[in-house]
């Protein structure tokens, strides 16, 4: 389940990309099928990293990667263990919903972003959220701790503290909020909601399948249901990212 837009972040040959919080690898593993990249999955969970490890190999295994290089990190968000302006594009999705010391983690992912590159970064978006939070006290708690619920407003200022611009934003995910909605209504721990677990398993097939119907109703949707607000960020110091601004904004 991707939720960044790669197509939109003009990534070249040769890039170094930082998918900060990883987890399993789905975005990391995503970045690798580009040409002659570096892809690195940093997360501070080794049990997830052990996953985005078998996700890659499997990618490597079925020759679906570009031919680059990939690695893999155990890496504190609030101190990343990479020098300053290390990468070509970073990628934190669904992760500073679960930084208490959010702002010190903002200044870290800025840090090792080269001058005039991209980043992506999404969160859970406010409405779906809220209706989470509200169905159930411990729906924070279940889905692996979240601190807060972000308007837009908040995340882009978090980011647009560190220097960096803002010149893009979507939405994604319209179909899991239904989803989440139900499990925190019948309770996020339960793995007996007959309901919960056909939804599930419509998700996973819609994954895996990608039929048409679902993605144009997944888009369709997004504007009003998307779970995830995705938001696109360039740092001060060079040209291109800017432009594909620019050209994401004519659009």
């Amino acid at each position: 389940m991707i939720t960044v837009d790669l197509n939109k972040l003009n990534i070249k040959p040769g890039y170094r990309i930082l998918d900060i919080g990883c987890g399993s690898g789905r975005h990391v593993g995503a970045v690798h099928a580009f040409k002659n990249v570096l892809s690195v999955g940093a997360d501070l969970c080794f049990n997830d990293l052990t996953q985005a490890r078998e996700r890659l190999l499997y990618h490597d295994e079925l020759g679906e990667h570009g031919g680059g290089a990939w690695g893999l990190s155990v890496a504190d968000i609030l101190k990343l263990p990479f020098p300053d302006d290390a990468f070509d594009l970073v990628i934190c999705s669904e992760v500073l919903e679960h930084i208490p010391e959010h702002e010190k983690a903002a200044v870290e992912i800025a840090r090792v972003l080269k001058p005039g590159k991209n980043l992506a970064v999404s969160v859970p978006r406010y409405f779906p959220e809220k209706v989470c939070w509200a169905l159930s006290d411990e729906y924070f708690n279940a889905n692996q701790g979240h601190v807060r619920i972000y308007r837009k407003k908040d995340i882009v200022e978090l980011v647009e503290r560190q220097g960096l611009s803002l010149w893009g934003a979507g939405f994604a995910h319209s179909l899991h909020s239904p989803y989440w909605w139900l499990k925190c209504l019948v309770g996020p721990s339960r793995k007996d909601s007959p309901a919960v677990n056909l939804y599930h398993r419509f998700l996973t097939w819609d994954i895996m399948k990608k039929p048409s119907l679902t993605r144009f109703l997944d888009h369709l949707l997004n504007p009003v249901l998307g779970k995830s607000l995705v938001l696109y960020f360039t740092k001060p110091g060079g040209k291109e990212a800017f432009q594909q601004g620019n050209r994401s904004k004519a659009r």
